[in-house]
């Protein structure tokens, strides 16, 4: 299988292109690999499926931002969400991107001379709205995965009439004005000549048919106001404000069209004991100053609920960081490398009351050599310190 190319590249725009430039990219790819006017060229037609596989995740801004940070290996096209031109066929691209030639056919509408071939047989296909939804995340869940249950609100097809439209089981008939093709010709004069154009038809809308007896429960339309619970599943190591896209799971097309998505915007929980660093967790140790000046053994916790014990050696400074491996965060879907670490900053805790005996006894060590530090030992904690809040 060929290498896939660089999105921007295919459309031939840059990186930071306008949503209008993308679409006048991808529409002249699109004329230019049109099958109308490229018939049996197999490789105009996989240059015309890469055009629209490139317009479906560009044109999407969190698509877009999935890719821009990811690429082909990001969340969105890890098996929860995919970037969808892969398996993309003729219809899908019709039906999702019909408006781009003039309407939602395959003709060109409004490039006269190739339309006809392939819209004379193309009616249109609704696809129901995409849904967005916000979940937040514990760090534990984070670390782990979770799979998580919504009750949602949205379109879903019409028992009654089983997401036809029609009532009593009555068939939609074939258009009057277009004879099912969804389009219309027409010819008009231009600087060119005479000129034949596709358009939508104005009778039934693209379909292809009509329906005379409508249901009484959606009003023709196939799809009522309901409820479904959706199980999501979140795999570990994803951040805030990524995007998973559930394909299907979104409002129901109409008259048994496709379904939209559900998109899932994740949002972290504050945690109270460590801090997020892409991959790392950072723990905040407090040392008491015995330990600090003699070492000794502490206990940590983790993202998984264990501790671990970590020697302290002596003279430990403020500032002092350690580093746990693998004791961190999972790389999302297979993006990044293996785990992250558990960074552990030390500080030494300083006492701002004391009893008489305390006070005795660092009165008698104030004069110690051992407790007044050099030029070189200060300058040495204050770079810590710098790095740390760095």
């Amino acid at each position: 299988m060929a290498e896939k190319r660089d999105y921007y590249e295919v459309l031939g725009v840059s990186k930071g292109a306008t949503e209008d430039e993308i679409k006048k990219a991808y529409r002249k790819m699109a004329i230019k690999y049109h099958p109308d006017r490229n018939p049996d060229n197999k490789e105009a037609e996989e240059k015309f499926k890469e055009a629209a596989e490139a317009y479906e995740v560009l044109h999407d801004p969190q698509k877009r931002q999935q890719y821009d940070q990811f690429g082909f290996n990001g969340p969105q096209a890890g098996g929860f969400g995919g970037f969808g031109g892969g398996g993309m066929d003729m219809d899908d691209i019709f039906s999702m991107f019909g408006d781009i030639f003039g309407g939602h056919g395959g003709g060109f509408g409004g490039f006269g001379g190739f339309g006809g071939g392939h819209s004379g047989s193309q009616q249109r296909v609704y696809r129901g709205s995409d849904l967005r939804l916000k979940v937040k995340l514990s760090l534990q869940e984070v670390a782990s995965g979770v799979t998580k249950k919504f009750k949602v609100r949205k379109d879903v097809t019409c028992n009654h009439c089983h997401g036809t439209g029609a009532e009593g089981g009555s068939a939609a008939e074939t258009c009057p004005t277009c004879h099912g093709s969804g389009m219309v010709s027409r010819t008009v004069r231009s600087v060119f000549g005479m000129m034949t154009t596709q358009a939508e038809c104005p009778t039934c809308h693209g379909e292809g048919k009509v329906i005379k007896n409508k249901c009484k429960e959606c009003g023709g339309t196939g799809t009522v106001k309901g409820e479904d619970v959706v199980e999501i599943n979140i795999p570990a190591g994803v951040e805030e404000g990524m995007i998973i896209n559930v394909s299907g799971k979104g409002n129901a097309g109409p008259h048994n069209g496709i379904p939209g998505d559900i998109q899932v915007i994740i949002e972290e929980e504050k945690n109270d004991t460590f801090i997020r660093d892409k991959q790392d967790v950072i723990y905040n140790l407090l040392l008491d100053f015995p330990t600090a000046t003699l070492g000794g053994e502490v206990e940590i916790p983790t993202i998984d609920g264990k501790r671990v014990r970590l020697k302290v050696e002596p003279g430990t400074q403020p500032g002092k960081s350690v580093r746990l491996r693998g004791k961190g965060l999972p790389a999302v879907q297979g993006y990044g490398h293996g785990m992250g670490d558990l960074i552990v900053n030390m500080s030494v805790f300083v006492p701002k009351t004391l009893s008489k005996e305390e006070r005795t006894a660092l009165e008698s060590l104030r004069g110690s050599s051992n407790f007044q530090g050099d030029s070189t030992t200060k300058k040495s904690i204050f770079d810590k310190f710098r790095n740390y809040f760095n």
